[in-house]
């Protein structure tokens, strides 16, 4: 992996763990990130299966909110190989032509967070709220 990339996934890793009861384990060999004895959140993936991109995987609401973020930025989003159908939107950390430095972080942070609150557990959520 390049330095770039391991930055990149120590910036993911760091957003995504730092929400409650994440935790982190390999799959498929590439770190995703779910609620302890729950859901995967977030995965991220370089150069998999050599696609040369370096990337975060997120649910979204379906397919409707997919095509919307596609349209409305196509270097920044797109509809990920196997996770897609099922609803899930990929987020490209090192978007062509721009300097990894210009990655919009809280745009990431934003779409990771509203990940896992789509898969956090009623209870869990209610907590959150109450803090």
């Amino acid at each position: 992996m390049t330095p770039e990339a391991l930055a990149a996934l120590d910036r993911v890793r760091a957003i995504a763990l730092a929400l409650p009861r994440a935790d982190e384990r390999l799959s498929h060999g590439s770190p995703g990130f779910f609620i302890t004895k729950g859901k995967f959140f977030a995965y991220f993936w370089h150069n998999h299966h050599g696609d040369g991109m370096t990337c975060v995987h997120v649910k979204t609401s379906g397919r409707e909110e997919q095509a919307m973020l596609v349209e409305m930025d196509p270097d920044f989003y797109f509809i990920p190989p196997y996770l897609g159908s099922s609803g899930w939107i990929g987020l490209r950390l090192d978007q062509p032509d721009t300097d990894w430095a210009d990655t919009d972080w809280d745009r990431v942070a934003d779409r990771v967070r509203m990940s896992w609150e789509m898969v956090a557990p009623r209870g869990l959520l209610e907590q959150v709220d109450e803090r």
